[in-house]
Parts: structure tokens; C-alpha cells; sequence
């Protein structure tokens, strides 16, 4: 689909649902238009447990992360199922680092309602394609979205979440698939000169 570009590489961490691997693979290929694969499971970031919040930092697992060499990716989405903070948040449903190449998705929240209920199964599924697109858009360096009705607004709950439609606002969609366009003429153009 993407010739001229890596793929999108999905790296679960320890034991979590495949179909939410699988799912976040399949709305980036729908929705980018980007190639996926899905790699080998890391193992489970013991080191990030902060004993005092009884959650896991996510910028804790995400600076190891980025030091794990995946060449073979444009991007790399990591999924664990672990509750993620960042030190001035509760929780965080996902991380970025503004245009980098790294994010993680946490599925932790997402499959238990506000209630403690378990949600319908795609109702998990769609939150878990929304927040892993939302911070890959990060990663493709969109910002947050002042838009409402943008993949790109902040959802700091998941009533937030679970209003927020599943496609990107017409300028998050423009900026989007130019900056994907510009990635692809620069690989194409370093790939027409030789460079590997």
C-alpha cells in the first residue's frame, strides 16, 4: 500500500489481548493507509510499577522503549495492559513524544467501563483504534484538536473517548496525509539515490 514507506509496527508488551493488536494494525492500514505488522512481544516493564500511585509511568517505559532499535519500522506502537500516569495526570489511555516514533496504548481502561462494567467487545475495540491513531497522530505530528468532533481532541475519561468519532477533522485529515506524502517523497527520493 505504501511502498515507498516502512510500515506502522505494533509491539505488545507481555500478555495482551491479540484482537486489540490486531485491530490497531488494521485501522492504521484503513485509516493511513500505511502498512502494519505486528512484532514479537517485549516483556512486561516491571521496572515502571511506581509503588506510591499503584500505576506503571508511561514516559518511564516509553524512554526504554526508544532505545529498543526497530529498523525495520516507520513507527512503533507498544500495547500493554497496565494502568499508565504521567506525573501530572490520573492516567493517560496513551503516550507519544511529539513527532518521534514511539507510542504506547494501553488497553488497561479500556476495557472496563466508567461503572467497572466490561463494555461490548466493540466498543473496546473502537476505543482502542481511537486512542492508538490519536497518538500516532502525534507521532506524524499533529497537536491536540480544539475540534470536538476531531480524533485529535484531548480525552482525559472515557465518556471523552467513547464521544470522539473515529476519523481526524479536514485540517488534522490535510496536515495528516501531507506530512505521510512528505515522508514518502523523502524515502522515495533517498531509495531512487541508493541510500538504504
Amino acid at each position: 500500500m505504501s511502498p515507498t514507506m516502512k510500515p506502522i509496527g505494533v509491539v505488545p508488551f507481555g500478555e495482551v489481548p491479540e484482537i486489540a493488536s490486531k485491530t490497531i494494525a488494521a485501522n492504521v492500514l484503513g485509516y493511513m493507509h500505511i502498512d502494519t505488522e505486528i512484532a514479537l512481544p517485549l516483556e512486561y516493564p516491571e521496572y515502571a510499577f511506581d509503588k506510591e500511585r499503584l500505576q506503571y509511568n508511561a514516559g518511564t517505559i516509553l524512554k526504554v522503549f526508544e532505545n529498543i532499535p526497530f529498523h525495520d519500522y516507520e513507527k512503533v506502537v507498544g500495547v500493554i495492559d497496565v494502568d499508565l500516569f504521567v506525573p501530572i495526570l490520573t492516567h493517560v489511555f496513551g503516550e507519544a513524544r511529539q513527532g518521534g516514533r514511539y507510542a504506547l496504548v494501553s488497553v488497561f481502561r479500556l476495557k472496563r467501563n466508567s461503572d467497572g462494567s466490561t463494555p461490548p467487545m466493540p466498543t473496546f475495540l473502537e476505543r482502542t483504534a481511537k486512542v492508538a491513531l490519536h497518538e500516532l497522530g502525534h507521532l506524524f505530528n499533529l497537536t491536540h484538536c480544539m475540534d470536538e468532533r476531531c480524533l485529535m481532541h484531548f480525552s482525559g475519561g472515557l465518556q471523552d473517548l467513547d464521544q470522539a468519532p473515529l476519523f481526524f477533522c479536514r485540517y488534522c485529515s490535510i496536515y495528516l496525509r501531507d506530512t505521510i506524502s512528505s515522508v514518502k517523497k523523502v524515502k522515495g527520493n533517498s531509495r531512487n539515490k541508493g541510500d538504504f
